[in-house]
């Protein structure tokens, strides 16, 4: 399955978990609803998985956590706070790098409305080959072309931060 698809799968059943359970509890409430509403979809969710470092070819396990994988493609980090920042897109880069996956999903359950607090972020996907994205479309993130986005890809690696479609 294509990650623009899981993604947007994704951002609906997180609509659905916002809808029935609001803002104001703990993350690992919403991750655990988050996992059985996309299990009840059909799609492979694994929580809490391991993300070892490897610095100079020697693997460590220093406690880091991916929330949800989903179809081994899109890396889901929950959070439930007052805002996001930069950090946190920060993270969830560093989670992609690490385990080698396409996308992310940065949600933000500790919002009123469930679109503003939904971030989606590439780690060198090739974009002119996805269709229109799932998360500009729907969540008023900034439309760009393809061109543009390849561009924008191209600049935050070269740059190392986070980049926002």
């Amino acid at each position: 399955m294509h990650p623009d698809k899981i993604t947007e799968m994704t951002i609906k059943a997180a609509m659905d978990v916002h809808t029935a359970l609001g803002p104001g509890l703990l993350e690992a409430v919403y991750e655990n609803c988050l996992a059985y509403e996309l299990r009840s979809n059909d799609l492979a969710v694994q929580q809490q998985v391991s993300l070892p470092v490897t610095y100079k070819q020697v693997r460590l396990e220093l406690g880091y956590r991916l929330d949800l994988l989903v179809n081994e493609i899109v890396v889901v980090e929950i959070k439930a706070i007052e805002a996001l920042t930069s950090v946190h897109k920060a993270q969830l880069l560093s989670y992609l790098r690490l385990s080698g996956k396409p996308v992310g999903l940065l949600i933000n359950f500790n919002v009123v409305h469930l679109r503003d607090g939904i971030k989606r972020v590439v780690n060198g996907l090739d974009e002119s080959k996805s269709s229109a994205s799932i998360a500009s479309s729907a969540f008023d993130f900034p439309k760009q072309t393809a061109q543009g986005r390849i561009e924008g890809l191209h600049r935050a690696r070269e740059a190392d931060e986070p980049v926002e479609l």
